[in-house]
């Protein structure tokens, strides 16, 4: 059937259709196998309205045959029919099985029951088996499918997830990928039987009667033309459902994480609001795509039962004037019914079909996002690890139009502290992210120990390098779990040492479980002190040369900020070290400090010779003292 989108979606539907279904190729072993376990279903199936046809006529030859005179042949009462003018009732006896005087032939009528029965027993055992092959083989190509996006999701760029909510992605990956199942076992299945039902029931509506075959075919092309008319309409409403759902998600997960922000600022109408709001389109989506594609079904169901009047009344006419056998006619009837079943159920189908090809495309479109950067096929890497970092007239921009980093060189010696200071948007974070290729240079080059960064695999790059976020991200599972992240095969020596160092073990002793109390999905049972000692003690566990530590301090209080303080120094303790800090006061050490602005170094040096010099970071430590305009100095600083 033609089950198109609408004009602005035709060129995506069929090719979307045509590459999910490519995706059963590694399957195609079991498909042969269903296919035939389904050809020997439908066909065992079809045998079983010809026997009962068969068990009618012997019924009827029976009941026929005990009201007419005994001792006659056949022929003998056809001839008197015949000659008593009943040319119509002679022609029907002449069709019949009859022996006159004798009633219905009930060891005939057993043995053909018997047959029917271990028909559709067949029928029904093959169905069974071409159904778990299916499912099997369904159920592995969604299994590859998840693994795919899975994957993908890992060689996506960063650039990619700052422009996706994550209600959406998420929404995609399950949601989308629930509906693929869902579509292709359903569709599959029925449209495979339907197909082989359709060519079994034509093959033996032509062998018993060409005249009706004809009427019962005549109905199709108006089945397929409302399909296609219906399918049009319902796609874009398919299209528009699933993108309202992934809508609905990203608010629905944005106003549950953020809920204690919401109850601060008594928002919770606006929340409401809002989610009132995608409910109410996802709704609207959804009660049209339904709506629509379920018009197909009473439509197909009124063009089969208009089939059904017209085939019993020309079948009714056909008997009573001999051209076929009462059996032969409710034979027929029954093929009519088992040859509109399958156009009504795949033509229901369309709906499910439009559904599962418009959530393919939403998930096809992450698989088809571009991808991080190759990887160099010789891989190289540092002779020597000593931590000498430097940038060679780096140039970054995350949108196009506007600069960020441009022509930007610095050196950070082996074993150094870097510090990064500056306001907001100065691109202090931009740097650090380009030290781990999370992003990839517009222009220039970023080296380690003289080796190019780009050069190296960045499995390699980053496990040289511990990170410590603002965000302490700590995930389901045990303080234990969560420090051995970052290097599960860490000897328990090794382990407590980290712990110790960073001063997590004083914490965990009160702890009635220990380093085996486990964390909840929020991290609530911790403090946001604890939690970042946590990730400090990650890091320090895989012992990186290189260390990038991103206001790592904001969200503790004075008194845990101190311990935090002494967990990272013993951490930076021989290692090239990049320090983001809004407060000034903790990278007073720093053997580096630079002051960024609008992508650029405006100042570096150390916290005595820039103070001395009155510039740019001697405006923004005094700010940390009651300045109340820091950034209108700065920008009056650098002018200057």
């Amino acid at each position: 059937m033609s089950l198109g989108a609408p004009t602005e979606k035709a060129t995506r539907f069929w090719p979307s259709t045509r590459r999910l279904l490519g995706r059963l190729r590694p399957q195609r072993l079991r498909l042969i196998f269903t296919v035939l376990f389904a050809t020997a279903s439908v066909g065992l199936s079809v045998l079983g309205p010809l026997l009962i046809g068969h068990a009618t006529n012997i019924i009827f030859a029976g009941a026929v045959g005990e009201h007419l005179t005994a001792g006659m042949t056949r022929q003998q009462v056809v001839a008197s029919e015949r000659s008593a003018g009943h040319v119509h009732l002679a022609e029907m006896f002449a069709r019949m099985h009859l022996v006159p005087g004798k009633g219905i032939d009930f060891a005939a009528l057993g043995t053909t029951l018997l047959a029917v029965l271990a028909v559709y027993l067949g029928s029904a055992a093959f169905l069974w088996a071409q159904g778990y092959l299916l499912n099997d083989a369904v159920q592995s190509v969604v299994l590859r499918l998840r693994s795919d996006v899975e994957e993908k999701v890992h060689r996506l760029p960063l650039r990619y997830f700052d422009g996706q909510s994550r209600g959406e992605l998420l929404s995609r990956v399950t949601n989308d990928i629930g509906n693929i199942s869902q579509s292709l076992q359903q569709s599959l299945s029925q449209i495979m039987t339907a197909l082989l039902t359709v060519i079994g029931v034509v093959s033996m509506m032509i062998v018993l009667s060409p005249l009706l075959a004809l009427v019962a075919l005549v109905t199709i092309p108006l089945a397929l033309v409302l399909t296609r008319v219906i399918g049009r309409r319902s796609q874009r409403h398919f299209v528009a459902q699933w993108t309202r759902t992934g809508e609905l998600n990203a608010q629905i997960e944005e106003a549950f994480t953020g809920q204690a922000l919401v109850k601060v600022f008594g928002r919770q109408n606006e929340a409401a609001q809002r989610f009132d709001a995608k409910n109410g389109q996802l709704y609207e989506a959804a009660f049209a795509a339904q709506f629509i594609s379920g018009l197909i079904m009473p439509a197909m169901m009124f063009i089969g039962s208009l089939n059904y009047v017209l085939i019993a009344i020309i079948g009714g006419l056909r008997v009573a004037t001999g051209g076929m056998t009462l059996g032969a006619v409710q034979a027929f009837i029954q093929y009519s019914r088992s040859f509109n079943r399958p156009l009504t159920q795949v033509a229901s189908l369309a709906g499910t079909m439009q559904s599962g090809v418009a959530s393919a495309e939403r998930v096809f479109e992450v698989l088809d996002e571009q991808e991080l950067r190759s990887e160099p096929a010789v891989p190289a890497r540092p002779a020597v690890l000593q931590g000498r970092v430097e940038f060679e007239l780096v140039s970054f921009r995350y949108d196009r139009d506007k600069p960020l980093i441009e022509n930007l060189s610095l050196t950070a010696q082996p074993g150094h502290t870097i510090a990064i200071v500056g306001p907001t948007g100065a691109g202090k974070t931009t740097l650090v992210n380009l030290i781990m290729r999370f992003y990839e240079l517009d222009s220039g080059r970023i080296t380690l120990d003289g080796v190019d960064i780009a050069s190296m695999r960045r499995d390699e790059l980053r496990s040289r390098i511990g990170m410590v976020l603002q965000d302490a991200w700590l995930f389901h599972g045990t303080i234990r779990d969560n420090i051995r992240f970052g290097r599960p095969d860490a000897t328990e020596e090794e382990f407590l040492e980290a712990a110790r160092a960073t001063f997590v073990d004083r914490f965990v002793r009160s702890l009635p479980q220990g380093y085996d109390t486990l964390i909840d999905e929020e991290s609530g049972n911790l403090s946001a002190g604890q939690k970042q000692l946590i990730t400090i003690a990650r890091a320090f566990l895989i012992r990186p040369a290189l260390l990038i530590l991103d206001e790592a301090t904001s969200d503790v209080d004075t008194r845990t900020e101190t311990l935090v303080q002494h967990a990272m120094a013993v951490l930076r303790r021989n290692r090239t070290s990049f320090v983001i800090a809004h407060r000034l006061s903790t990278i007073r050490d720093a053997d580096l400090i630079l002051v960024m602005c609008s992508g650029r170094i405006v100042e570096q040096g150390t916290h005595e010779t820039l103070l001395a010099r009155e510039g740019a970071y001697y405006e923004l430590y005094n700010a940390q003292f009651g300045g109340e305009n820091a950034e209108e100095d700065l920008a009056r600083t650098v002018a200057r």
